[in-house]
């Protein structure tokens, strides 16, 4: 079931409204009458992995050098 309600009513209401969103129903919130924005439980897609990419990229140890050419390509001569 969808629950629709106007932005002074959200804010009014914007616990009450989480709890419903949170069981599962989803809420969207109007502006002027017309659907604007859904509220709904957020879920996400996927659990990170640290170090997924670890010896696959290479960062050069002058990664962050500024050198006199790049001084001139950004600031000219």
């Amino acid at each position: 079931m969808t629950k629709t309600v106007n932005v002074y009513e959200a804010k009014t209401q914007l616990s009450k409204l989480i709890e419903r969103a949170l069981a599962g129903e989803d809420v969207v919130i109007a502006r002027a009458g017309k659907p604007a924005v859904r509220l709904v439980k957020w879920e996400p897609s996927h659990a990170r992995v640290p170090g997924l990419w670890q010896g696959r990229v290479h960062i050069a140890d002058d990664f962050d050098g500024f050198t006199e050419r790049d001084e001139r390509d950004w600031y000219g001569e």
